[in-house]
């Protein structure tokens, strides 16, 4: 009996004491809606921990091991355990998560979790094609799945939180980063952004709770596509005009698709670092948009506004970065560092903090981390779901929707699939690591199927490998500049043998993955190293080549462009490279791709777009020099935007209007008939453009405002249909103000920005 009355207590000591802890900790109230949660969690923080809440460090320690010792290290250490510190950034793997997440949830005063930030910008470990290979497919439910298959990864893995959609527009293939991006034109970026956001975080907010969904982030806000020169971290000047109607849409887009974060960007607008501009942040982002979520400054970049010459030191960088409306620091230290004092002292107020840290907790709270901090921690997921053979297969098929077909003559491809000899040279061929492409740190070097292994699963024919030459000098990395071969051609005999007796040589050439990406910039953008000698003297043995070209940007490839019989562009592909490329050069997938960025004839037409401006001399009207264009090269691109080559064809007939006359806010209804004329079933983007003739504000020569991608098979002819609104018609003048002015309208449909049938309306007052 005595026992029995222990036993009891003991029950009731617990009861009392969980009792104690709701009533300390109303927030953790599930009953109650995320507002009202936040309200009662605000009153409890003191000013240093709402401070903390803004705070993001990087992972600096094996998080399972000792506690660090000394240094940053250390400082951060107790940061956490004091609860400074509202997210991080890096630490990957359940076993870490768990153990960084268990010192913030039960070290602290208030429990307060982190949130787990990581670049997940193509994939996690089985990685889906760079983002701008994967704008090419212009297949949007297949981009969203790419991303609902890294968000299933990394949220297995620990992650709650990735930096990405990147929703930069960029027209300068000079500028690495093009490659995260949807290429140079807003309608595309907008429709893809949204996609990936959708992908990312689900269809709702009420999504962010499950486990196999990740926060999402638009970046870079704003304009960082437009850095002066395509020169990385530079300034950007533009006029209001591109601002409103280039740069912003796609960051809209991604906010009506309930975005949760954003990310400033690292250049300057009209003279202000976006980090600490209140126009972009303020007016636009939370004023105009109406956003509620949060956002994060890009690493260290509050910082960065001393270097820039905007703020004065780390006091007056803070200051400015938070009165702007950056609400989270990235690895600058200055917000944990400055921000207390600030406040006391009266020159930033405490509303301001209340707001951001609002934000950040609204965001925790819809990822249900107050509920279950440990709900992305379960190691038997992360060994199920990481490298799954299902994530595999979905990173295959948007691969090979990625690769546009340049060019095909002699009927080199499809390739037969038995009684030839093929010749397959390039040392990108047998690469396993290139074909990752840039910004994959969480997958391990080596693991990409190289062309060479796609292709040895074809057994019918007689393949030889020969490298050529060395593409790299050494090893690179994501951390290091690239050193290409440029004088050891050793191989080149050897190459020149295998092709002189092959029925088709598949020559392999591009960029090394690692040269595209941040802090990527080049001002040459032709193939590096030994690869244009190698094309050429490969060539002059045998003439029928197959070119594929792995890169990360446009590059300038007049030579191969005249000459070479038949060009595919395979991009940074991802984990299932290899597979993707032999399936398309085999017939087995008939390639749908179309350009998301124009290919320049030669650097010196960089930036090249096609939606530019006429000019008043855009033509040679008097026949002598005085109109817009070059003396040494034609003003047009290689391969314009929009363009993309089949093994079938498609014919375009009778386009149809609704009308010719519209009222103000009638819709315009447009037909087409597209007919598989060829001898393959395929797919075909059906592109429709506009130009508004005349306007308050000059309109580019064409704009995309619609695309539908259809599967037709071989003799099949369908109508396929689109639908203009004011959304559609309209623009932003120089306030920001959107308008639809009465006028007449050009309309082309095709299959490429460059050609297609055209028509035309007018729209009355």
């Amino acid at each position: 009996m005595k026992n029995k009355k222990i036993i009891i207590i003991g029950v009731l000591s617990l009861f009392t004491v969980g009792n104690m802890n709701a009533q300390k900790k109303p927030y953790l109230d599930k009953n109650k809606t995320v507002e009202q949660r936040i309200d009662l969690l605000l009153p409890l923080m003191t000013l240093e921990e709402k401070v903390g809440q803004m705070n993001q460090y990087n992972g600096f320690w094996d998080v399972t091991g000792p506690a660090p010792k000394g240094g940053t290290a250390e400082l951060k250490y107790e940061h956490l355990r004091k609860g400074l510190v509202g997210s991080m950034l890096t630490v990957r793997g359940v076993k870490e998560v768990r153990a960084v997440q268990k010192i913030a949830v039960e070290e602290t005063r208030l429990g307060i979790p982190l949130i787990i930030g990581f670049d997940v910008i193509h994939g996690y470990k089985t990685l889906s094609p760079i983002p701008l290979a994967e704008a090419a497919s212009w297949d949007l439910e297949a981009i969203k799945k790419s991303a609902a298959i890294a968000a299933d990864e990394a949220s297995a893995s620990g992650i709650n939180w990735t930096f990405g959609p990147n929703v930069d527009v960029a027209n300068d293939a000079r500028w690495g980063r093009v490659m995260e991006g949807a290429g140079e034109d807003p309608y595309l970026g907008s429709k893809i952004g949204y996609a990936r956001v959708k992908g990312f975080q689900g269809e709702t907010v009420a999504d962010l709770a499950k486990a196999n969904t990740i926060a999402a982030c638009a970046k870079h806000f704003a304009a960082y596509g437009y850095v002066e020169a395509g020169l990385e971290y530079n300034i950007v000047d533009i006029s209001n005009s591109k601002l409103y109607n280039s740069v912003l849409p796609p960051f809209e887009a991604t906010v009506d698709a309930g975005v949760r974060t954003f990310m400033n960007s690292f250049n300057t607008l009209n003279g202000v670092p976006a980090t600490g501009n209140a126009f972009l942040q303020r007016d636009i982002l939370k004023g105009k948009w109406k956003f509620d979520g949060f956002v994060i400054s890009d690493y260290a970049s509050i910082r960065e506004m001393i270097a820039h010459g905007y703020a004065k030191d780390e006091a007056d960088a803070a200051a400015k970065a938070v009165i702007a409306g950056s609400d989270m620091d990235m690895e600058s230290y200055l917000y944990v560092a400055k921000l207390v004092d600030l406040v006391k002292s009266g020159k930033v107020k405490e509303s301001l903090i209340d707001d951001a840290v609002r934000r950040i907790l609204r965001v925790k709270f819809e990822l249900g981390l107050f509920d279950d901090p440990y709900r992305y921690c379960d190691e038997k997921r992360e060994k199920e779901v990481v490298g799954s053979r299902a994530n595999n297969e979905g990173v295959l098929d948007m691969a090979k929707k990625s690769i546009v077909l340049l060019k095909n003559e002699k009927n080199l491809l499809p390739l037969k699939k038995s009684g030839q000899k093929i010749a397959l040279i390039g040392a990108l061929a047998n690469d396993k690591n290139s074909p990752l492409g840039s910004w994959r740190i969480a997958a391990s070097d080596d693991t990409a199927v190289s062309i060479l292994e796609g292709m040895q699963q074809y057994k019918g024919n007689q393949l030889t490998f020969e490298k050529g030459a060395d593409l790299l000098k050494q090893k690179a990395t994501f951390l290091t500049e690239t050193v290409f071969n440029t004088t050891d051609r050793s191989g080149f005999e050897a190459a020149k043998n295998a092709a002189k007796n092959a029925d088709a040589v598949v020559m392999v050439l591009g960029e090394y993955g690692f040269q595209s990406g941040e802090g990527r910039s080049r001002t040459d953008l032709n193939l590096p190293g030994l690869q244009q000698e190698l094309l050429e003297e490969i060539y002059k043995v045998n003439p029928n080549v197959v070119l594929v070209l792995n890169n990360g940007r446009p590059l300038s490839i007049p030579w191969a462009a005249e000459n070479v019989p038949a060009i595919v562009e395979a991009w940074h592909l991802g984990t299932q490279a290899g597979n993707a490329v032999a399936q398309v050069l085999y017939g087995d997938y008939n390639p749908s791709g179309k350009l998301p960025m124009s290919f320049p004839r030669n650097v010196g037409q960089v930036p090249i777009y096609y939606n530019k401006y006429s000019t008043g001399r855009p033509i040679d009207s008097d026949k002598n020099v005085f109109w817009s264009h070059y003396m040494d090269v034609e003003k047009t691109p290689q391969f314009p935007f929009g363009f993309g080559l089949s093994y079938t064809t498609f014919d375009y007939k009778n386009l149809k209007l609704n009308k010719t006359s519209f009222a103000k806010g009638e819709k315009v209804q447009v037909s087409v008939e597209v007919a598989n004329s060829g001898n393959y079933d395929g797919k075909e983007v059906v592109q429709l453009y506009i130009h508004d003739e005349y306007a308050s504000i000059v309109r580019p020569i064409k704009e995309l405002k619609g695309f539908e991608l259809v599967s037709l098979k071989k003799g099949e002819t369908k109508t396929v249909s689109f639908t203009l609104t004011d959304k559609e018609l309209g623009f932003y003048d120089n306030e920001g103000n959107y308008l639809v002015e009465p006028g007449t309208f050009k309309i082309m449909v095709g299959g490429s920005s460059d050609k297609g049938l055209q028509s035309g309306f007018e729209i009355k007052e």
